[in-house]
């Protein structure tokens, strides 16, 4: 017997209104504008009560069984335990005493998404960028009162400074962003917002000095996040055994494309050379994005790859001063999706300000005028800009824990995913774009076996360094800030490949059943939300479901 419709979708509201309240950024990025003035409380208290939140929720939703579900309403129950369970997995590591970004990040992603959304009108917006600005010392506060030298890792810490110094010269400038009559008052929370990150900045740089801890989560918690948030039937070592054979498969494959090119299978110096045609600068590198990112649009829709929603739209800009230093690739925000489409941006990946001439060489070189090209792919059309556009504009508000919560696993695999189909339908037309793109997706194998042996205790930062800049085609200096990044985002850098390869299965599933055409199975995947994978197979594939139920 079915519970009565309103009864699960009453309780994923609760739900979602608890999440959004505990996570105002969260609730701003997805659109729910309530919060839109208010920080995180990451104070010892709020903490322990969200922990105590998770575990009361996920014995509410394992009460419920399937039998008394609608199949929607299971999948999103179940959505929500993995969620839940991922946060459990990681409640001992206490991330919260030992990444300075829990901070300085929020704090500063607080204001820009208020800016890039611009949800409200100009005298609102102005409050709320003031009141955000003014929450920022209490917040950075207690991170000065949390951060413990005796489990943060020095190297991470170290990491941060860049982001808190380019936080105070944000939060000076960002009333600059908004019309002449209300920049007073914002100027003014800016400035105190600005001393707090110099006073936060020069803790942290106090801290690395003594500190102490470790980047890697063990093989235990890293195993929980791949079976229990992921629904995936392997844990780490397994995970590492298939990075390694895929980039194996793509190597020979490179050495093949190479010698093609240039009469030897030589495919890391072809890839230099390809590599070597750099923008002059980043401004180049903006206008050849803009063009790439315009051509793959009109690609995909003309060969019927996918839908476009009406009204979609992609902003293709630099990218946020105070990520530069701790982002060296491009990076995707999403429209927000409760309000029905908007506006998707795509930054493209500045150097930071103040780089030295070589080290804004070589952020151009890693962005080359061929390699670029599946970087559009992947991040716009028909990657994650269409992916999210799809949701905005596709109604995903009456299933709310699916704009709330998510995977990466589902994400990041389906840009890498929709690089392979425009490869396979000759969007890339000449050998340096189709060596580019096989390139991206052999650095995405070597992700693997560097986030895991991170992760594992069994490669250091340095050796890390050396395995991505010498099997892919990464700079010394890209490398060495993709692999920090892979240390505090344990299994993100995983999640590319794995979940292209889960979504490649899914699709040959599809067209091996005669499901429809290509077109729709993008279409239904990229509309069941950003889930695991294995629920995104229940919602494809629904008669699994039943027969399992009737087993």
């Amino acid at each position: 017997m079915l519970c009565v419709p309103g009864d699960f979708s009453d309780l994923a509201a609760e739900l979602v209104a608890e999440t959004l309240a505990a996570s105002p950024l969260l609730a701003s990025a997805v659109g729910r504008t309530e919060h839109d003035g208010l920080l995180p409380d990451v104070s010892e208290s709020a903490v322990a009560g969200r922990a105590r939140r998770d575990d009361e929720w996920l014995e509410r939703l394992d009460a419920l069984p399937d039998t008394e579900l609608t199949l929607d309403d299971a999948v999103d129950r179940d959505l929500a335990r993995m969620a839940l369970r991922g946060r459990r997995a990681m409640r001992d590591w206490a991330s919260w005493r030992r990444d300075a970004d829990t901070y300085a990040g929020a704090a500063l992603q607080g204001v820009f998404v208020l800016l890039l959304h611009r949800l409200h009108p100009e005298p609102e917006l102005a409050r709320l960028v003031g009141s955000r600005l003014r929450a920022a010392p209490e917040l950075l506060e207690q991170g000065i009162a949390n951060l413990d030298p005796e489990l943060a890792s020095p190297e991470l810490l170290r990491r941060s400074l860049g982001m808190v110094a380019a936080g105070a010269a944000y939060a000076r400038s960002v009333a600059g962003d908004l019309a002449p009559e209300h920049r007073s008052e914002v100027a003014e929370a800016g400035e105190l917002a600005a001393a707090a990150f110099e006073r936060f900045g020069a803790h942290v740089s106090a801290l690395a000095e003594r500190a102490s801890g470790t980047w890697a989560i063990g093989e235990a918690r890293y195993d929980a996040l791949l079976c229990d948030a992921e629904g995936l039937g392997y844990g780490a070592r397994e995970m590492r055994e298939r990075g390694q054979r895929a980039y194996d498969e793509l190597d020979a494959e490179m050495r093949e494309l190479a010698r093609g090119m240039r009469g030897v299978p030589d495919w890391r110096a072809a890839i230099e050379a390809v590599n070597a045609d750099a923008p002059d600068s980043p401004e180049e590198m903006l206008a050849l994005y803009r063009e790439a990112t315009g051509s793959a649009r009109s690609f995909a829709a003309e060969h019927d790859l996918v839908t476009l929603p009406a009204g979609e739209r992609c902003e293709v800009v630099p990218s946020a001063p105070f990520n530069r230093g701790m982002l060296a690739v491009a990076h995707y925000i999403a429209p927000p999706p409760f309000q029905g489409g908007g506006v998707g941006h795509f930054f493209v990946p500045y150097p930071p300000e103040g780089a030295s001439p070589e080290q804004v060489r070589q952020r151009l070189l890693t962005n080359s005028r061929e390699a670029l090209w599946s970087v559009a792919v992947h991040e716009a059309y028909p990657g994650h800009h269409w992916h999210f556009a799809t949701l905005a504009a596709g109604g995903l508000v009456r299933r709310p824990l699916r704009a709330v919560l998510g995977s990466a696993y589902f994400v990041e695999g389906w840009g890498l995913y929709a690089e392979d189909v425009m490869r396979e339908q000759g969007f890339f037309t000449t050998p340096g774009r189709l060596l580019a793109q096989r390139d991206a997706r052999i650095w995405r194998a070597a992700r693997i076996v560097v986030d895991t042996s991170l992760h594992l205790g069994e490669m250091s930062i340095e050796q890390a360094t050396e395995h991505m800049s010498t099997k892919a085609s990464l700079s010394p200096e890209t490398a060495r800030a993709e692999v920090l990044r892979y240390c505090a985002m344990p299994t993100q850098a995983s999640s590319y490949l794995t979940g292209a390869l889960e979504i490649a299965r899914l699709r040959r599933r599809w067209e091996a059943e005669g499901r429809g055409s290509l077109r729709e199975f993008h279409d239904r995947a990229a509309a069941t939300g950003r889930l695991p994978v294995p629920l995104v197979e229940r919602l494809l594939f629904p008669e699994d479901e039943t027969l399992e139920l009737a087993g």
